[in-house]
Formats: C-alpha cells, sequence, structure tokens
C-alpha cells in the first residue's frame, strides 16, 4: 500500500502542540508520511517561541490529508496562508483542522453551509464572523463530508486517532492510542468538557469529597439523602449548596457521570452490558438504555458498535 501522504500548514503564532500531536498520531501509525510546509517554505514561530523548519514550500498540493492548526497566529491570519487555502484546498481528499485552525478554514469560504467546532473559548466568536458556518461548541470533533474539525489542541489527537480508525481500522487506532499512553481514545460525539470538567468544583470540603465520591463510586447509593449525609446536611439544605457551588443540581450531576462512565466502559472494555450498567451506577440495563437514548440518540449496544 502507497503511503498516504499528510501534510501539516505552518505559520507563525502556530500552537506546537496543535502540529506535533497530530503528527505523532500518523507517524505511530505507519503508512503516513507526514510533512510540514509553510508560505515560502519559510520558518514559523510558535505560540509558545519554538522554532519550526518546515519540510517545504506550501505548492499546488498533492497529498491526501491536509492538517490545519491553530494557535494565535489565527486570531489575524496571514492573508498569503489564508489566500493559498482558497486557491489550493480543494485538491486534498481530506482536509482536518485542529482547534482554531477552523478560523483560516472558515476565512477560506471552506466551512459555508458545513457543520463545525473549534475551542469552546472561541465557538461565539467563530459562529459571529462567519454566519454561514454551523457552529457546534459541543463536540470533540465535527465531520462534514471531506472536512472535519475538532475543538482545543487535543483534540486533534482525537480527530487524527478517527481518521487512522477510518484509513486503517479500529485495531490500529487503539494500538496508537496505547502506545501514545492516552487515559482514552474519544469519540467524536462527546462533549468537549467532561462532567467534572464542566461542573464548578465546590468550595467546601464536605461537597468536594461529594464530587470525589460520584466519580469514584459511581455505583454506590448516589440518592439526595445519602450524599447530604455524606456531607453532613440535611437534604435541603445539601441540595441548595449543592445546586450554588458546583451549578447544577446533585441530581443532574449525578446523571451526567453515570452517563460518562458508562461511555468509557462502553468504549475501552469488553464487559456486556449488564456489567457496565452495574458499575456505571444504573438500576437496570434499560434504565442505562433510556439515559443512552435520551442523551445521545442511540442505545448502549449501537453506541458501542459505532464508537
Amino acid at each position: 500500500m502507497a503511503d498516504h501522504h499528510v501534510q501539516i500548514v505552518l505559520f507563525d503564532g502556530v500552537q506546537s502542540l496543535d502540529v506535533t500531536g497530530p503528527l505523532e498520531v500518523f507517524h505511530y501509525a505507519r503508512g503516513y508520511r507526514v510533512t510540514t510546509a509553510s508560505i515560502g517554505g519559510a520558518a514559523v514561530r510558535t505560540s509558545s517561541g519554538l522554532r519550526l523548519t518546515p519540510d517545504e514550500a506550501l505548492a499546488e498540493p498533492t497529498v491526501d490529508t491536509l492538517v490545519v492548526p491553530g494557535g494565535h497566529g489565527t486570531r489575524q491570519p496571514q492573508p498569503a496562508v489564508v489566500a493559498w487555502l482558497r486557491a489550493h484546498a480543494h485538491r486534498p481528499a481530506r482536509i482536518m483542522s485542529v482547534c482554531t485552525g477552523a478560523f483560516l478554514l472558515a476565512e477560506a469560504g471552506l466551512l459555508d453551509d458545513r457543520k463545525a467546532t473549534t475551542h469552546w473559548m472561541y465557538c461565539d466568536t467563530l459562529a459571529g464572523r462567519h454566519p454561514k458556518v454551523a457552529v457546534d461548541p459541543d463536540p470533540i470533533f465535527v465531520r462534514d463530508g471531506r472536512i472535519a474539525t475538532s475543538a482545543g489542541v487535543t483534540a486533534g489527537i482525537d480527530l487524527a486517532l478517527a481518521l487512522v480508525e477510518e484509513d486503517r481500522g479500529r485495531n490500529v487506532a487503539l494500538g496508537v492510542a496505547r502506545g501514545l499512553v492516552m487515559y482514552l481514545r474519544r469519540s467524536g460525539g462527546q462533549k468537549q468538557f467532561s462532567a467534572q470538567l464542566s461542573a464548578q468544583v465546590a468550595h467546601r470540603e464536605p461537597l468536594r469529597e461529594v464530587q470525589r465520591l460520584i466519580a469514584e463510586h459511581p455505583e454506590t447509593d448516589l440518592s439526595v439523602a445519602a450524599l447530604a449525609a455524606h456531607a453532613n446536611l440535611s437534604p435541603r439544605q445539601f441540595t441548595r449548596a449543592f445546586a450554588a457551588e458546583v451549578g447544577v443540581p446533585p441530581g443532574r450531576y449525578v446523571d451526567q457521570v453515570r452517563l460518562e462512565t458508562a461511555r468509557r466502559l462502553l468504549e475501552d472494555t469488553s464487559d456486556g452490558i449488564a456489567e457496565v450498567a452495574r458499575r456505571a451506577g444504573y438500576g437496570t440495563p434499560e434504565a442505562m438504555r433510556r439515559a443512552f437514548l435520551q442523551a445521545v440518540g442511540v442505545g448502549p449496544a449501537e453506541y458501542r458498535r459505532r464508537f
């Protein structure tokens, strides 16, 4: 099989991890030839000050996958980079952007009438500047036809893994994830934040301890009464304090953590559906199925098959 050519666009102010993350994924997977290129082949400075020397100058592309990273350099995009994308990005069979690299694609008109995402901090800005782009702030990455966009920084690794799976199969992608010692190979449909990250961390230690209990033992009794007793508060006091400090009611927080736990188990283990339901804290597989249908639109078995 001929090597699949991946080219990564470089420019001043690029985020170094947006470049090296996907690069390492494709390199580790083998069967890919990865090159870097900039306007005129000039060396660039990353947003952290690292100097990168590209392999070649951006020219008429004969690549299979074009990677457009993000970084501070996308805030005021170099006109030459945008012009090159507008003129030549119709050639590669596949384009992926990382983080705010979506702004470069949008400036070049490549995301018009497409679904896209970017770093959660910049989704509103992207939507405001480019109303023709259907911006979704939630997913890790979004694929719309031949163009895929990803969320902030490390999400580019998740997207690169998804493309490796598309090209080489699930086992190769999982092997790369394990080789890079990734905690979890995330699917595109996952939200940019886990339940623990999207919620606030409580100020008071008893409530922080409750959050740890929920995260570490979702299979236990996590009723309001049980959690309130753990925090040495009345159920009414606990509910008010938890919602005020964490930002969501305790019941909703528990539901989010249990769903997230079940998704990880379905993706990362071979446990049966009933065992996943037990470990995630659902009373029955049917209760878990209803939660999945409401949150992600498919049941647990179909979710595992897809992801």
